[in-house]
């Protein structure tokens, strides 16, 4: 199920967890297929880390996001209007008026 169908943003299934993971798992497919290739060891070596580098900043980039967008719909949450989620006494059910 789509964690943005639940109302939860990132982490989890489909967050930046497993965009990095995938990304970990390229940094060690990536050389070995080079190698496999008949890629020189220094060129493969050269490729992991700048692969493991973008990940990296990635994973900071992706989190940056997850912390705004968190924060941002903790915002748009209105404030907590008491034990029933009413705006004031007897509103919007004819209430208690004054003569």
């Amino acid at each position: 199920m789509d964690d943005r169908a639940n109302g939860r943003v990132g982490g989890g299934v489909g967050g930046a967890d497993e965009v990095v993971r995938w990304a970990a798992f390229g940094c060690v497919l990536v050389p070995v297929v080079l190698l496999a290739c008949g890629s020189p060891l220094g060129g493969a070596i050269a490729a992991t880390g700048g692969l493991a580098l973008v990940t990296a900043v990635c994973h900071v980039l992706l989190r940056h996001c997850e912390r705004t967008a968190a924060r941002s719909a903790v915002d748009r949450v209105g404030p907590h209007r008491g034990r029933h989620g009413r705006t004031g006494a007897g509103a919007h059910r004819g209430g208690h008026r004054r003569r």
